[in-house]
């Protein structure tokens, strides 16, 4: 098994032309490219969420030829996850990956635990040679999941590798990244939001305008931190030197 590190490594493999590179270009830097380029190993880089906290998401995307039987083995033993991409316009690129599969299943000995998604790709085109059915009937024989996209119409591509994730069950991972800004703020918005409606439970206020002993506004001022204040003409709280409304 690989490492456990601030790395999740995730390998996508299939024949040339299946549109494996458009899969990882549209889904890292949001674009697309008719011609094909051969590829011999890329890898991308992505940070995610994982665990609470962040780690980085490493894509390889590997050779569509035989040629280099080294480097394929090496990516299997180092993946924590795989993505078998085949064309929905060709069987034969489906039949290319059953050695493959069987390759990860030699190495690592055990796939039930590993994230496995079989992908038909160029779902856009109308010219099918794998219907649909198929592509599920072999994942189910597999036991990994399915789905079919399409890189040239961002068809289920960021749902692919959101899914990929999901699937593994040793960690919680997720592609929505939220800044430690946002973060802090939400976190300031609900304690004044908590401490707000702490302060009209104590004085008989309600939401109504209904009134009770004293004033909301006294009693919120008095469990506020010494930089945040509410307005009672705007009802809404505000940080000392600024105009920024916090809730």
């Amino acid at each position: 098994m690989p490492e456990q590190s601030n790395d999740y490594r995730v390998v996508v493999f299939g024949a040339g032309g299946v549109g494996k590179s458009s899969l990882v270009l549209r889904f890292v830097k949001g674009t697309f490219r008719d011609t094909y380029i051969p590829t011999v190993e890329d890898t991308y880089r992505q940070v995610i969420s994982c665990d609470k906290s962040v780690c980085t998401l490493e894509i390889t995307d590997t050779t569509g030829s035989h040629q280099f039987p080294a480097m394929q083995r090496l990516s299997i033993s180092k993946g924590h996850a795989f993505i078998l991409v085949y064309s929905i316009t060709s069987r034969q690129s489906l039949e290319e990956l059953k050695p493959i599969y069987q390759q990860v299943l030699a190495i690592k000995g055990n796939v039930e635990n590993i994230p496995i998604m079989l992908v038909g790709n160029k779902s856009d085109e109308t010219q099918r040679e794998v219907e649909t059915k198929e592509g599920e009937a072999q994942a189910n024989i597999w036991k990994c999941a399915f789905m079919e996209t399409s890189a040239k119409t961002n068809t289920n591509v960021k749902e692919l590798f959101q899914e990929l994730l999901n699937l593994d069950k040793k960690r919680d991972m997720s592609l929505n990244m939220r800044s430690s800004k946002q973060r802090r703020a939400d976190k300031l918005k609900a304690k004044c939001s908590v401490m707000h409606k702490l302060a009209l439970h104590c004085t008989g206020f309600s939401s109504k305008g209904g009134k009770g002993l004293g004033t909301a506004e006294e009693a919120t001022l008095s469990a506020l931190p010494n930089d945040i204040y509410y307005s009672s003409t705007k009802e809404a709280y505000y940080k000392f030197g600024t105009k920024d409304i916090l809730s």
